[in-house]
Protein backbone atom coordinates (compact mmCIF):
# COMPACT_ATOMS: atom_id res chain seq x y z
CA UNK A 1 0.00 0.00 0.00
CA UNK A 2 2.84 2.35 0.93
CA UNK A 3 4.55 1.66 -2.41
CA UNK A 4 1.39 2.63 -4.28
CA UNK A 5 1.11 5.88 -2.30
CA UNK A 6 4.76 6.74 -2.96
CA UNK A 7 4.36 5.98 -6.68
CA UNK A 8 1.32 8.25 -6.87
CA UNK A 9 3.16 11.02 -5.00
CA UNK A 10 6.18 10.73 -7.30
CA UNK A 11 4.02 10.95 -10.41
CA UNK A 12 2.09 13.89 -8.95
CA UNK A 13 5.42 15.64 -8.44
CA UNK A 14 6.39 14.87 -12.05
CA UNK A 15 3.09 16.27 -13.32
CA UNK A 16 3.57 19.42 -11.28
CA UNK A 17 7.08 19.87 -12.67
CA UNK A 18 5.89 19.17 -16.20
CA UNK A 19 3.16 21.82 -15.81
CA UNK A 20 5.70 24.40 -14.60
CA UNK A 21 8.02 23.67 -17.52
CA UNK A 22 5.17 23.87 -20.03
CA UNK A 23 3.93 27.16 -18.55
CA UNK A 24 7.43 28.62 -18.56
CA UNK A 25 7.97 27.60 -22.18
CA UNK A 26 4.70 29.18 -23.24
CA UNK A 27 5.37 32.44 -21.42
CA UNK A 28 9.10 32.96 -21.84
CA UNK A 29 10.14 31.09 -24.98
CA UNK A 30 9.96 32.67 -28.40
CA UNK A 31 7.43 30.60 -30.45
CA UNK A 32 9.92 30.56 -33.31
CA UNK A 33 12.33 28.64 -31.07
CA UNK A 34 9.72 26.20 -29.72
CA UNK A 35 10.57 23.46 -32.21
CA UNK A 36 13.22 21.10 -30.92
CA UNK A 37 15.18 18.67 -33.07
CA UNK A 38 16.21 15.45 -31.36
CA UNK A 39 19.05 13.28 -32.61
CA UNK A 40 17.65 9.82 -32.01
CA UNK A 41 14.55 7.93 -30.87
CA UNK A 42 14.25 4.18 -30.47
CA UNK A 43 10.60 3.17 -30.85
CA UNK A 44 9.41 0.07 -29.00
CA UNK A 45 6.34 -1.63 -30.52
CA UNK A 46 4.54 -3.98 -28.05
CA UNK A 47 3.26 -6.21 -30.88
CA UNK A 48 4.22 -7.77 -34.18
CA UNK A 49 4.75 -6.23 -37.58
CA UNK A 50 1.81 -5.05 -39.62
CA UNK A 51 -0.46 -3.96 -36.77
CA UNK A 52 -1.70 -0.54 -35.72
CA UNK A 53 1.06 -0.01 -33.15
CA UNK A 54 3.72 -0.91 -35.70
CA UNK A 55 2.22 1.36 -38.35
CA UNK A 56 1.88 4.27 -35.92
CA UNK A 57 5.46 4.03 -34.67
CA UNK A 58 6.96 3.66 -38.14
CA UNK A 59 4.71 6.31 -39.67
CA UNK A 60 5.58 8.79 -36.92
CA UNK A 61 9.29 8.03 -37.25
CA UNK A 62 9.06 8.44 -41.03
CA UNK A 63 7.43 11.86 -40.74
CA UNK A 64 9.82 13.07 -38.04
CA UNK A 65 12.98 12.04 -39.91
CA UNK A 66 11.84 13.21 -43.35
CA UNK A 67 10.74 16.57 -41.94
CA UNK A 68 14.09 17.09 -40.21
CA UNK A 69 12.66 17.11 -36.68
CA UNK A 70 14.49 13.90 -35.79
CA UNK A 71 17.93 12.73 -36.83
CA UNK A 72 17.43 8.97 -36.68
CA UNK A 73 14.65 6.52 -35.81
CA UNK A 74 14.98 2.82 -34.99
CA UNK A 75 12.27 0.27 -34.22
CA UNK A 76 11.94 -2.84 -32.10
CA UNK A 77 8.94 -5.18 -32.16
CA UNK A 78 8.50 -6.82 -28.76
CA UNK A 79 5.46 -9.08 -28.71
CA UNK A 80 4.26 -10.98 -25.68
CA UNK A 81 1.89 -10.82 -22.74
CA UNK A 82 -0.69 -8.74 -24.57
CA UNK A 83 1.81 -5.88 -24.63
CA UNK A 84 2.92 -6.51 -21.06
CA UNK A 85 6.36 -7.78 -22.07
CA UNK A 86 7.29 -4.42 -23.64
CA UNK A 87 5.84 -2.43 -20.75
CA UNK A 88 7.71 -4.53 -18.20
CA UNK A 89 10.93 -4.22 -20.20
CA UNK A 90 10.62 -0.42 -20.43
CA UNK A 91 10.08 -0.15 -16.68
CA UNK A 92 12.82 -2.60 -15.70
CA UNK A 93 15.43 -1.02 -17.99
CA UNK A 94 14.30 2.58 -17.54
CA UNK A 95 17.74 3.89 -16.60
CA UNK A 96 19.19 2.66 -19.90
CA UNK A 97 16.33 3.88 -22.08
CA UNK A 98 17.51 7.47 -22.52
CA UNK A 99 16.06 7.94 -26.02
CA UNK A 100 13.18 5.47 -26.09
CA UNK A 101 9.47 5.87 -26.69
CA UNK A 102 6.90 3.10 -26.65
CA UNK A 103 3.77 3.32 -28.75
CA UNK A 104 0.49 2.18 -27.22
CA UNK A 105 -3.24 2.75 -27.43
CA UNK A 106 -6.58 1.89 -25.82
CA UNK A 107 -5.41 -1.68 -25.00
CA UNK A 108 -3.05 -0.40 -22.30
CA UNK A 109 -6.20 0.66 -20.43
CA UNK A 110 -8.22 -2.44 -21.32
CA UNK A 111 -5.49 -4.96 -20.44
CA UNK A 112 -4.72 -3.24 -17.17
CA UNK A 113 -8.40 -3.43 -16.20
CA UNK A 114 -8.57 -7.12 -17.08
CA UNK A 115 -5.26 -7.88 -15.30
CA UNK A 116 -3.59 -9.22 -18.45
CA UNK A 117 -0.55 -7.45 -17.00
CA UNK A 118 -0.09 -5.82 -13.58
CA UNK A 119 1.12 -2.42 -14.81
CA UNK A 120 -0.87 0.56 -16.04
CA UNK A 121 -0.17 3.85 -17.79
CA UNK A 122 0.62 5.25 -14.33
CA UNK A 123 3.83 3.20 -14.26
CA UNK A 124 5.13 4.99 -17.38
CA UNK A 125 5.55 8.62 -18.44
CA UNK A 126 2.68 9.59 -20.78
CA UNK A 127 4.12 11.87 -23.50
CA UNK A 128 1.23 12.53 -25.87
CA UNK A 129 -1.60 10.98 -27.80
CA UNK A 130 -1.19 11.74 -31.50
CA UNK A 131 -4.00 10.07 -33.48
CA UNK A 132 -7.36 8.39 -33.29
CA UNK A 133 -8.25 5.48 -35.52
CA UNK A 134 -11.83 4.30 -35.92
CA UNK A 135 -12.81 0.66 -35.85
CA UNK A 136 -13.54 -1.14 -39.11
CA UNK A 137 -15.38 -4.37 -39.88
CA UNK A 138 -13.79 -6.04 -42.87
CA UNK A 139 -14.46 -9.01 -45.16
CA UNK A 140 -12.42 -10.64 -47.93
CA UNK A 141 -13.12 -9.40 -51.46
CA UNK A 142 -14.99 -12.60 -52.39
CA UNK A 143 -16.90 -12.94 -49.10
CA UNK A 144 -20.50 -14.10 -49.10
CA UNK A 145 -21.26 -11.10 -46.89
CA UNK A 146 -21.92 -7.99 -48.95
CA UNK A 147 -22.88 -5.70 -46.06
CA UNK A 148 -23.05 -5.58 -42.27
CA UNK A 149 -26.82 -6.31 -41.98
CA UNK A 150 -26.16 -9.67 -43.66
CA UNK A 151 -23.55 -10.46 -41.00
CA UNK A 152 -26.00 -9.46 -38.28
CA UNK A 153 -28.72 -11.75 -39.65
CA UNK A 154 -26.24 -14.67 -39.75
CA UNK A 155 -25.12 -13.97 -36.18
CA UNK A 156 -28.65 -13.71 -34.82
CA UNK A 157 -29.51 -16.98 -36.57
CA UNK A 158 -26.48 -18.89 -35.24
CA UNK A 159 -23.64 -17.01 -33.50
CA UNK A 160 -21.31 -20.02 -33.74
CA UNK A 161 -21.20 -19.78 -37.53
CA UNK A 162 -19.77 -16.25 -37.58
CA UNK A 163 -16.06 -16.10 -36.74
CA UNK A 164 -14.58 -12.67 -35.99
CA UNK A 165 -10.81 -12.16 -36.16
CA UNK A 166 -8.91 -9.47 -34.28
CA UNK A 167 -5.31 -8.54 -33.63
CA UNK A 168 -5.63 -8.57 -29.85
CA UNK A 169 -6.62 -10.86 -27.00
CA UNK A 170 -10.19 -11.74 -25.98
CA UNK A 171 -11.92 -8.89 -24.19
CA UNK A 172 -9.62 -6.37 -25.84
CA UNK A 173 -10.40 -3.56 -28.25
CA UNK A 174 -11.09 -5.51 -31.46
CA UNK A 175 -13.29 -7.90 -29.50
CA UNK A 176 -15.07 -5.00 -27.79
CA UNK A 177 -15.91 -3.31 -31.10
CA UNK A 178 -17.46 -6.50 -32.49
CA UNK A 179 -19.33 -7.14 -29.23
CA UNK A 180 -20.72 -3.59 -29.21
CA UNK A 181 -21.83 -3.91 -32.83
CA UNK A 182 -23.71 -7.16 -32.25
CA UNK A 183 -25.18 -5.93 -28.95
CA UNK A 184 -26.56 -2.85 -30.76
CA UNK A 185 -28.21 -5.26 -33.23
CA UNK A 186 -29.98 -7.14 -30.43
CA UNK A 187 -27.46 -9.98 -30.08
CA UNK A 188 -25.71 -11.32 -27.00
CA UNK A 189 -22.15 -9.91 -26.92
CA UNK A 190 -21.00 -12.90 -24.86
CA UNK A 191 -21.78 -15.21 -27.78
CA UNK A 192 -19.39 -13.53 -30.21
CA UNK A 193 -17.00 -16.16 -31.60
CA UNK A 194 -13.82 -14.13 -31.45
CA UNK A 195 -10.52 -15.50 -32.82
CA UNK A 196 -7.51 -13.61 -31.38
CA UNK A 197 -4.29 -13.13 -33.35
CA UNK A 198 -0.98 -11.76 -32.13
CA UNK A 199 -1.21 -8.57 -34.21
CA UNK A 200 -3.29 -6.87 -36.87
CA UNK A 201 -1.14 -8.17 -39.72
CA UNK A 202 -1.66 -11.79 -38.67
CA UNK A 203 -5.38 -11.21 -38.17
CA UNK A 204 -5.60 -9.80 -41.69
CA UNK A 205 -3.74 -12.88 -42.99
CA UNK A 206 -6.30 -15.06 -41.21
CA UNK A 207 -9.10 -13.26 -43.01
CA UNK A 208 -7.42 -13.50 -46.42
CA UNK A 209 -6.70 -17.21 -45.95
CA UNK A 210 -10.31 -17.97 -45.06
CA UNK A 211 -9.61 -18.93 -41.44
CA UNK A 212 -12.15 -16.33 -40.38
CA UNK A 213 -15.02 -14.54 -42.11
CA UNK A 214 -14.92 -11.09 -40.51
CA UNK A 215 -12.08 -8.93 -39.26
CA UNK A 216 -12.47 -6.33 -36.52
CA UNK A 217 -9.54 -3.92 -36.82
CA UNK A 218 -8.49 -0.30 -37.10
CA UNK A 219 -9.66 1.60 -40.16
CA UNK A 220 -6.08 2.63 -40.93
CA UNK A 221 -4.91 -0.99 -40.88
CA UNK A 222 -7.49 -2.01 -43.48
CA UNK A 223 -7.39 1.01 -45.76
CA UNK A 224 -4.44 0.09 -47.99
CA UNK A 225 -5.71 -3.42 -48.74
CA UNK A 226 -9.21 -2.07 -49.30
CA UNK A 227 -7.87 0.47 -51.80
CA UNK A 228 -5.98 -2.37 -53.51
CA UNK A 229 -9.20 -4.37 -53.81
CA UNK A 230 -8.02 -7.22 -51.57
CA UNK A 231 -10.64 -6.68 -48.86
CA UNK A 232 -13.89 -4.79 -48.41
CA UNK A 233 -14.64 -2.57 -45.43
CA UNK A 234 -18.36 -2.99 -44.73
CA UNK A 235 -18.72 -0.72 -41.69
CA UNK A 236 -16.82 1.83 -39.61
CA UNK A 237 -17.38 3.09 -36.08
CA UNK A 238 -17.15 6.83 -36.79
CA UNK A 239 -20.06 9.25 -36.40
CA UNK A 240 -19.93 10.16 -40.09
CA UNK A 241 -18.46 8.57 -43.20
CA UNK A 242 -14.73 9.01 -43.47
CA UNK A 243 -13.30 11.05 -46.37
CA UNK A 244 -10.75 8.34 -47.16
CA UNK A 245 -13.57 5.81 -47.74
CA UNK A 246 -16.74 7.74 -48.58
CA UNK A 247 -18.58 4.64 -49.82
CA UNK A 248 -18.27 2.79 -46.51
CA UNK A 249 -21.30 3.26 -44.22
CA UNK A 250 -21.07 3.84 -40.50
CA UNK A 251 -22.73 1.48 -38.05
CA UNK A 252 -24.69 4.43 -36.76
CA UNK A 253 -26.22 5.34 -40.12
CA UNK A 254 -27.27 1.69 -40.57
CA UNK A 255 -29.24 1.88 -37.34
CA UNK A 256 -26.70 0.43 -34.88
CA UNK A 257 -25.90 2.97 -32.18
CA UNK A 258 -22.16 2.38 -31.94
CA UNK A 259 -19.31 4.87 -32.22
CA UNK A 260 -15.75 4.20 -31.14
CA UNK A 261 -12.30 5.67 -31.74
CA UNK A 262 -9.01 4.10 -30.67
CA UNK A 263 -6.37 6.63 -29.64
CA UNK A 264 -2.69 5.94 -30.14
CA UNK A 265 0.20 7.73 -28.52
CA UNK A 266 3.62 7.48 -26.94
CA UNK A 267 5.03 6.74 -23.50
CA UNK A 268 8.53 7.24 -22.14
CA UNK A 269 10.15 5.21 -19.35
CA UNK A 270 9.37 6.18 -15.77
CA UNK A 271 11.68 8.68 -14.15
CA UNK A 272 12.58 10.90 -17.12
CA UNK A 273 12.83 14.62 -16.50
CA UNK A 274 9.95 17.00 -17.12
CA UNK A 275 12.15 18.85 -19.62
CA UNK A 276 12.82 15.67 -21.62
CA UNK A 277 9.10 14.89 -21.66
CA UNK A 278 8.41 18.42 -22.89
CA UNK A 279 11.03 18.07 -25.64
CA UNK A 280 9.30 14.93 -26.89
CA UNK A 281 5.84 16.51 -26.86
CA UNK A 282 7.10 19.70 -28.58
CA UNK A 283 8.64 17.64 -31.34
CA UNK A 284 5.43 15.66 -31.88
CA UNK A 285 3.38 18.86 -31.89
CA UNK A 286 5.69 20.44 -34.49
CA UNK A 287 5.29 17.32 -36.64
CA UNK A 288 1.62 18.15 -37.21
CA UNK A 289 2.54 21.21 -39.28
CA UNK A 290 4.73 19.29 -41.73
CA UNK A 291 3.65 17.98 -45.15
CA UNK A 292 5.47 14.74 -44.32
CA UNK A 293 3.05 14.07 -41.46
CA UNK A 294 0.02 14.91 -43.59
CA UNK A 295 1.20 12.36 -46.16
CA UNK A 296 1.47 9.66 -43.47
CA UNK A 297 -1.82 10.63 -41.81
CA UNK A 298 -3.81 10.66 -45.03
CA UNK A 299 -2.29 7.39 -46.23
CA UNK A 300 -3.49 5.68 -43.07
CA UNK A 301 -6.83 7.42 -42.68
CA UNK A 302 -5.94 8.68 -39.19
CA UNK A 303 -7.45 11.67 -37.38
CA UNK A 304 -5.16 14.01 -35.43
CA UNK A 305 -5.56 13.83 -31.65
CA UNK A 306 -2.77 15.72 -29.90
CA UNK A 307 -2.95 15.68 -26.09
CA UNK A 308 0.40 16.25 -24.36
CA UNK A 309 1.59 15.40 -20.88
CA UNK A 310 -0.92 16.27 -18.18
CA UNK A 311 -3.81 16.45 -20.64
CA UNK A 312 -2.92 12.98 -21.91
CA UNK A 313 -2.77 11.62 -18.35
CA UNK A 314 -6.18 13.08 -17.51
CA UNK A 315 -7.59 11.67 -20.76
CA UNK A 316 -6.28 8.21 -19.81
CA UNK A 317 -8.00 8.41 -16.44
CA UNK A 318 -11.27 9.29 -18.19
CA UNK A 319 -10.78 6.41 -20.65
CA UNK A 320 -10.21 4.02 -17.76
CA UNK A 321 -13.54 4.97 -16.18
CA UNK A 322 -15.53 4.91 -19.45
CA UNK A 323 -14.05 1.67 -20.79
CA UNK A 324 -14.32 -0.04 -17.41
CA UNK A 325 -18.03 0.77 -17.30
CA UNK A 326 -18.51 -0.47 -20.87
CA UNK A 327 -16.64 -3.72 -20.20
CA UNK A 328 -18.77 -4.41 -17.14
CA UNK A 329 -21.90 -3.76 -19.18
CA UNK A 330 -20.73 -6.20 -21.87
CA UNK A 331 -19.80 -8.84 -19.30
CA UNK A 332 -16.00 -8.65 -19.70
CA UNK A 333 -15.46 -7.31 -16.16
CA UNK A 334 -17.22 -8.09 -12.92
Amino acid sequence: MMAKIQKKQLFSAFLAAFTVVVFSSLVFVNPALATIKLEKIHFIVPGGAGGGWDGTARGTGEALVKSGLLGNASYENMSGGGGGKAIGYLIETAERQTNTLMVNSTPIVVRSLTKVFPQSFRDLTPIASIISDYGALVVAKNSEYKNWPQVVRAFLSDPKKVKIAGGSVRGDMDHLVAAMAFKAAGGDPKEVRYIPYEAGGKAMAGLLSGETQILSTGFGEALALANAGEVRIIAVTSNERLPEAPDVPTLKEMGYDVTFANWRGFFAPPGISAQKALDYSRMLKAMYDTPEWETVRKRNGWSNLFQPGVLFYEFLEEQEAIIGSLMRELGFLR
